[in-house]
């Protein structure tokens, strides 16, 4: 539909006159709604629905045996998740009335203008698929095992937050709105917007695209594609990436980055279902579903202007958030195994085994490339070891310069500062002590790597803790 979605259910047309649902059928089809389910005897309706799941349903009012007010609480009390829209020729405010009071979720008057039919009907068709996926989102959030682990078998975790996020995106994944997945760069954002695809039930690819860096031109021919004689140089016609993920998947990544234009267009596919080639006047419709991923906080966008608010809200319609790895280091020493696994093989070697201090060290650490960070400093440490046991060195270098380009503080001290919770500062002696207390926990009071993470020798260490109270 314009300005709509494409209904996965039938559309109910429901009158005696049959030159009038011829009508409003070829008025549908015209406009992309194929799956139409037509009825001229309103006794059959009881039956059809039966038998049938609907989007929505349109009940002519006068009719012979049963008449449209008649049926209309009949099919609203046995079926509440149809949304009914009554139209009738009767302009009688007394009628509309009692019809809305019954239920219904629209009433028109023939005849029926072409986009007031449309809009109506439209709004229908998403209340049906806010309520089918609501019911699913429900019966999701009520269990707590994960129905399809294999379509997140390529994502490694054993984090209870991460399978609550895989459990939302089965309950989303059949849905016909877009995907917002939101996290730190190197979480994983593609690999959840795979998931998503295979859970679809989508026949068509999984394309992806990365808008960052894209102007407005690039980003147009990229997605929308052109036809020959465009601009100069387009000797030929060219399928832009959402055509080509026709009945598919289109995740475009990096949406923080688009420029204002580029907003615009990507709103009217988002709503209107449809886009156009450059230099072509004809707009060309597409059932691709879109998921979108981005870094970049859109709240904060917002308010200085640099993300429309309306397309904000699009997107929004289903969210996810990756938690960075910080947030899950539960999740450190399965990823380490596994990327052993992974470089060992790659590389040709055999898998070394990770010495027990490894895991304290690693869980001390932000990871600010998160997971991507972690499996570069396994496959660096794995290419350089050359005994049974894997070597330390690697991990240590990688996260003493990474801690050497890290400010502790940026600018006044504000709540992020360490001190800022307390009402009273300490002195320098009791900072320190603190400092090494929170050290050594995070070091599971290995003093060793306590000490690296302090910047001291292992000795320096020992003499701080050996200091006698004074």
């Amino acid at each position: 539909m314009k300005q709509g979605i494409f209904p996965d259910l039938p559309i109910l047309l429901v009158d005696d006159d049959a030159h009038a649902l011829q009508s409003v059928e070829r008025l549908l089809v015209s406009d992309g709604i194929n799956h139409i389910i037509s009825c001229q005897d309103p006794r059959r309706v009881a039956g059809i629905l039966e038998n049938q799941e609907f989007s929505a349903a349109m009940l002519d009012l006068s009719m012979p045996h049963i008449s449209g007010e008649e049926l209309l609480p009949v099919v609203v009390s046995s079926y509440p998740e149809i949304p009914v829209i009554i139209v009738t020729g009767a302009n009688e405010v007394d009628t509309a009335v009692r019809c809305m009071q019954a239920g219904a979720f629209d009433y028109m008057v023939k005849p029926v203008e072409r986009s007031r039919l449309l809009s109506g009907l439209r709004r229908a068709i998403e209340m049906r698929e806010l309520r089918r996926e609501n019911e699913i989102l429900r019966d999701h959030l009520l269990s707590d095992m994960v129905k399809n682990p294999e379509a997140f078998a390529h994502i490694v975790t054993n984090n209870p937050g991460m399978y609550a996020i895989f459990r939302y995106c089965e309950s989303v994944a059949k849905s016909l709105w877009p995907v917002l997945i939101t996290g730190e760069t190197g979480v994983g954002k593609e690999l959840l917007a795979q998931a998503i695809h295979a859970l679809s039930g989508r026949s068509g690819a999984f394309v992806a695209v990365n808008a960052a860096g894209l102007d407005d031109n690039v980003f147009s021919d990229t997605l929308f594609g052109h036809v020959r004689g465009a601009y100069t140089g387009a000797d030929e016609t060219r399928r832009g990436l959402i055509e080509q993920a026709k009945s598919g998947t289109l995740f475009l990544d990096e949406i923080g980055d688009l420029t204002h234009a580029s907003q615009v267009k990507l709103l009217r596919v988002i709503q209107e279902r449809e886009f156009h080639p450059l230099g072509s006047d004809i707009a060309k419709r597409t059932d691709a579903r879109i998921v979108f991923a981005t870094n970049k906080d859109l709240d904060a966008l917002q308010a200085t202007g640099q993300f429309r608010r309306d397309l904000y809200h699009r997107l929004k319609t289903h969210h996810v958030c990756i938690p960075p790895l910080r947030k899950r280091l539960d999740d450190v020493p399965v990823l380490v195994d596994h990327f052993l696994d992974k470089a060992a093989t790659a590389l040709g070697k055999k898998k070394p085994s990770p010495p027990k201090e490894l895991y304290a060290l690693l869980a001390a650490y932000t990871f600010p490339g998160n997971v991507r960070e972690l499996e570069s400093m396994v496959f660096d440490a794995v290419a350089n070891h050359e005994s049974r046991m894997l070597s330390m060195t690697v991990f240590e270098t990688r996260i003493a310069q990474e801690t050497k380009t890290t400010p502790v503080l940026q600018g006044q001290m504000d709540e992020t500062s360490p001190y800022a919770f307390f009402d009273r500062l300490p002195t320098i002696k009791e900072s320190i002590s603190l400092l090494i207390d929170e050290a050594m926990r995070r070091a599971e009071g290995n003093q060793t790597i306590a000490a690296r993470l302090l910047g001291l020798s292992r000795t320096g260490l020992n003499k701080r803790l050996n200091q006698p109270e004074k």
